[in-house]
């Protein structure tokens, strides 16, 4: 059968919506690791989905990412062997980041969304006077400029761009790949 306009944008949304599940489920491990509450979808995943067994799950903007996580694991399939070789997990540049890090680079690495939706979840989150460990570090933390931090030190790799960060009490400079 030849595809329509329409089914073609239904497939790339159900591909994105996938993608998106797999994103959130992939992230929620280190929120928790790093202390944060669980966070509610925000509508991003409102339609519904096909699973592999073909039956239709809605996923609703009420949906907590606890939910999301363990309706995947109820019924999870594995491959019957590794599919991954160590080649999977080299980086294409194996020089030493410390080249790469050397010149300061005061950009932002993410847009002006996710920037705003960043600031959002910390000032929903964040108590004025909690202590952060701001895990690769850099000029900008994007934390709300109305709160007051308590111990906020920055883990980063380039001496000047922390030095820049006005919202860090204070920085180290390390590689935490050597």
């Amino acid at each position: 059968p030849r595809s329509t306009p329409n089914t073609l944008t239904n497939r790339r949304t159900n591909k994105m919506m996938r993608s998106q599940l797999l994103a959130l489920l992939a992230i929620r491990p280190f929120c928790l690791t790093a202390g944060f509450s669980p966070a509610r979808t925000s509508g991003i995943i409102h339609h519904g989905m096909r699973s592999s067994s073909s039956s239709f799950t809605s996923l609703s903007a009420a949906s907590t990412m606890k939910e999301l996580a363990e309706g995947v694991l109820k019924d999870p399939k594995f491959p019957p062997e590794w599919p991954f070789s160590a080649a999977d997990f080299e980086r294409q540049d194996e020089s030493s980041d410390d080249i790469f890090y050397d010149q300061p680079r005061l950009v932002f690495h993410i847009d002006d969304s996710a920037c705003d939706a960043l600031t959002k979840y910390y000032a929903e989150n964040l108590k004025d006077g909690d202590d952060v460990l701001d895990i690769c570090s850099s000029w900008v933390s994007h934390y709300p400029k109305e709160w007051k931090g308590g111990n906020v030190v920055g883990l980063g790799m380039n001496e000047y761009e922390l030095s820049q960060n006005k919202q860090l009490s204070s920085y180290v400079v390390r590689n935490l790949n050597d």
